[in-house]
C-alpha cells in the first residue's frame, strides 16, 4: 500500500511523439522510472510531499506507479493541457480520489479546477455528500468544506501551444507513488 506520493509536471518538444513525451517525463523528473498507470484512488492514510522529498525515496529503473494526465499535439498553435486533480477526506482510515483530465484549447487553471472537481465530486459520492452538480465548482467546493467530509482538494496542471515547426509538444500532470 503507498504510503507517500507527489505531484509532478513536466512539457516536451520534439520532431519524435515519443521523444517528446520522454521530455515532459524528464522535466517532470520521472524519466527515469518504470511508470505504471493506475486509476484514481489516494490510499487511506497516504501523505502528499514536495517532488524533492519523494524522488529521494525512488530509485533509477524502479517501477513506480502514478496516475498520469497527457495530452500531445503537433498542430500549429494548439493547446494541450493535461490536469490531475485530488480530493482527500477528513477521515483519513477512508480513501481519496484522483482524476486526470487531458485537454486541448482549455487553459491551466480552468482546465485544474475541473479536474479537481472530478475528483471531489467522485469522493462526494462515496462518502453520501450531497451536492448540485449543476452548480457551480467554487460553490460545490465551499459546501464541501463546509460538511467537514473533505478536508483538502488540489490540482497539478500543465499546457503548451505547439509551435509552428511541426514539432510535437506533449503534456504530461502525475501523482506519482513514491513510498
Amino acid at each position: 500500500m503507498p504510503s507517500t506520493a507527489f505531484l509532478t509536471k513536466g512539457i516536451g518538444r520534439h520532431k519524435e511523439k515519443l521523444t517528446s513525451y520522454e521530455m515532459a517525463l524528464r522535466e517532470a523528473g520521472i524519466a527515469q522510472f518504470n511508470i505504471v498507470t493506475v486509476s484514481s484512488i489516494f490510499p487511506p492514510h497516504c501523505k502528499l510531499v514536495t517532488p524533492s522529498k519523494g524522488l529521494q525515496m525512488m530509485y533509477p529503473g524502479q517501477i513506480v506507479f502514478a496516475v498520469q494526465a497527457r495530452a500531445e499535439t503537433n498542430e500549429p498553435s494548439r493547446r494541450a493541457t493535461a490536469s490531475i486533480g485530488l480530493a482527500i477526506p477528513k477521515d483519513r482510515d477512508h480513501h481519496g480520489y484522483i482524476s486526470e483530465h487531458h485537454t486541448f484549447g482549455m487553459g491551466r487553471e480552468p482546465a485544474g479546477e475541473y479536474a479537481e472537481d472530478l475528483a471531489a465530486s467522485m469522493l462526494a459520492t462515496v462518502l453520501g455528500v450531497p451536492f448540485n452538480p449543476d452548480e457551480a465548482w467554487d460553490e460545490r467546493k465551499e459546501q464541501w468544506k463546509l460538511s467537514g467530509e473533505i478536508v483538502r482538494t488540489t490540482h497539478m496542471s500543465c499546457t503548451a501551444k505547439a509551435a509552428d515547426d511541426g514539432n510535437w509538444v506533449t503534456v504530461v500532470s502525475a501523482l506519482v507513488f513514491c513510498g
